[in-house]
């Protein structure tokens, strides 16, 4: 194999998540070759300690799209470019299969660029820039086998290959102390985590009952609950606090890395399909997905101590960005998910 690889899967967050595996089996079988990962920049923090890599690379085409007519957004992407250009590489992987990665991958002037087939990849037209296609095994599996295909496929072929399942989610000490003493100022110990954002509506569950599980498990377990909104989310953080019936959540804002320290501190997660679940699913900490327009079977929770609460028959699966919730997600009723926490803490063996 060549000896200077860069991996691209530019985001969402789980996304990230799930393709550390692949990564992990590139890595694991070829322990000298030279990996890059190729990033949004608002990402990097999750990459930059993982020790699979020897560099993160970063682009910002969220900026670049939003500032597109002004000309030093230009010259910021052509320095991104050129900045891949110095990284010689002899092989890009897209992950990713949009048109934007498979166009980084060939910017990066790398001989051999594989990527799915045209079959397997949200915009097809993608594949023209591969020089290898690469079918993808177990089409109706989950998102971290068929990533695992391409690495492997990149590795030289199924049957000498060892798939690496591993999600490295390093943190810095600073991290670490950053969230025990915000958790030690508010005299917080045992405590749950709701997520309710999902950056698209279809895939959230209503507010008022993340609120009703909420003082359910604060009043029958004890615990504190932390609430999770990412940037932009500040409202919901407003509508839960003012439907919670007893204590007031507890919430501090968090940089990526602080996200994985706190989540790897939780008794529980509960979340739709989202960043958040994803992380906590990877350090090992007990997770109830509410799925809804997205298929669990391919983008569940990764992980044996996870229960997903899903109602197929409600609603079809289409990956929709619509605004509200989709009627898989109202299907989701407050008992159901509050049914799921034993099942999944016995899981854990909590």
């Amino acid at each position: 194999m060549s000896t200077r690889v860069l991996a691209i899967r530019l985001g969402s967050l789980g996304d990230i998540i799930h393709t550390l595996p692949a990564v992990a089996t590139l890595r694991g079988n070829f322990p000298d070759v030279h990996i890059d990962w190729l990033v949004e920049e608002r990402w990097r923090d999750l990459l930059e300690l993982n020790p699979d890599l020897n560099g993160v690379v970063t682009v910002d085409t969220y900026r670049w799209r939003k500032l597109f007519f002004w000309p030093p957004t230009w010259l910021r992407a052509a320095g991104a470019v050129l900045n891949l250009r110095r990284g010689a590489y002899d092989v890009a992987i897209d992950f990713q299969g949009l048109y934007k990665s498979a166009l980084l991958a060939q910017m990066s002037g790398a001989e051999w660029r594989i990527g799915f087939d045209v079959s397997a990849i949200k915009e097809a037209g993608a594949a023209r820039f591969y020089t290898e296609q690469v079918p993808v095994f177990g089409k109706k599996g989950h998102v971290v086998q068929q990533y695992l295909s391409l690495g492997v496929a990149a590795c030289g072929g199924r049957g000498t290959v060892a798939p690496m399942l591993r999600f490295p989610l390093p943190t810095k000490p600073e991290d670490e102390e950053f969230v025990e003493q915000r958790l030690r100022a508010q005299q917080v110990t045992d405590f749950f985590v709701v997520s309710p954002g999902g950056g698209w509506g279809s895939k959230c569950w209503p507010v008022e009952r993340y609120a009703r599980v909420y003082d359910a498990l604060a009043k029958e377990r004890g615990w504190r609950g932390y609430v999770n909104v990412g940037p932009g989310e500040e409202r919901l953080l407003a509508e839960f606090s003012s439907q919670v019936q007893g204590a007031p959540p507890v919430h501090f804002p968090l940089k990526t890395r602080q996200l994985v320290a706190l989540l790897k501190r939780a008794q529980l997660v509960i979340s739709g399909d989202s960043g958040p679940l994803h992380i906590a699913a990877a350090v090992g900490t007990p997770v109830v997905g509410l799925y809804g327009p997205t298929n669990p079977t391919r983008n569940g929770p990764y992980a044996k101590h996870a229960v997903v609460v899903h109602h197929p028959d409600a609603g079809p699966i289409t990956y929709k960005h619509d605004s509200q919730p989709s009627p898989g997600m109202l299907a989701i009723t407050v008992e159901e998910v509050l049914a799921a926490v034993p099942r999944c803490l016995e899981k854990k063996g909590g």
